[in-house]
């Protein structure tokens, strides 16, 4: 049993079966036309570890010219726990979002979407509840079944979930680590690869989520 912070008590069973649950609603086609905006959404926590703040960035497309900032924090209620972070980090993000005046038509999340144990990322989780497009974009991965792409910008290699491709390991940058990238709802394997390039310009993030992470690492210190 998990102890989460109102004191309520849930299995990790209980928590696979919501997961199936919003697999069995998340649907992969292509984007009905090209996004005006974007948006990347990130979470940063306070140095004791009793806040989360979400930070989110809406951007015109594909001028990547930044038009809304949101952030929102609250007291974390929910432990860490491998394969499970949307249940920490989605309720906070889900906030933040709602309070944007502009709605993005494409959101770059921090984090995995079908590239997961179970396919069921945060990315997965947020574009479901929002019913948006949503990319998962992570640092690291949770699957093994990959090989490295060449060291070049736009060199990807594809990821596997016994056997089924579930998301990309991808070279947004030339000598640096390559990021993690698969759908979340509402968009296909190749329009993740594709929109995650277009976002990136010199660093080795998406510009939606690299702005999104400085957005919300600054809030956190105060």
């Amino acid at each position: 049993m998990i102890l989460t912070g109102f004191g309520d008590e849930v299995s990790l069973k209980h928590l696979i079966k919501a997961q199936k649950r919003l697999v069995q609603s998340a649907s992969y086609k292509s984007l009905e036309r090209s996004p005006n905006l974007i948006a990347g959404i990130d979470v940063a926590y306070t140095r004791d570890g009793l806040f989360g703040v979400a930070g989110i960035v809406v951007m015109k497309f594909p001028e990547l010219q930044v038009v809304e900032e949101v952030v929102e924090k609250q007291r974390v209620c929910f432990p860490y726990i491998p394969g499970f972070l949307s249940f920490r980090e989605a309720p906070l993000m889900i906030k933040a979002f709602r309070k944007l005046k502009h709605k993005p038509d494409l959101l770059f999340v921090d984090g995995q979407g079908t590239a997961h144990p179970r396919k069921a990322g945060i990315a997965v989780h947020l574009g479901v509840i929002l019913k948006i497009p949503t990319i998962g974009c992570a640092k690291k991965p949770l699957l093994k079944s990959f090989s490295m792409p060449e060291d070049l910008k736009g060199a990807a290699k594809p990821i596997f979930l016994e056997k089924e491709q579930v998301g990309w390991v991808l070279r947004t940058k030339k000598g640096v680590k390559p990021v993690f990238v698969s759908p979340g709802n509402l968009i296909t394997l190749e329009e993740t690869l594709d929109y995650t390039l277009k976002t990136t310009t010199k660093y080795r993030l998406p510009e939606p989520i690299r702005l999104a992470h400085q957005l919300c690492s600054q809030v956190k210190k105060y």
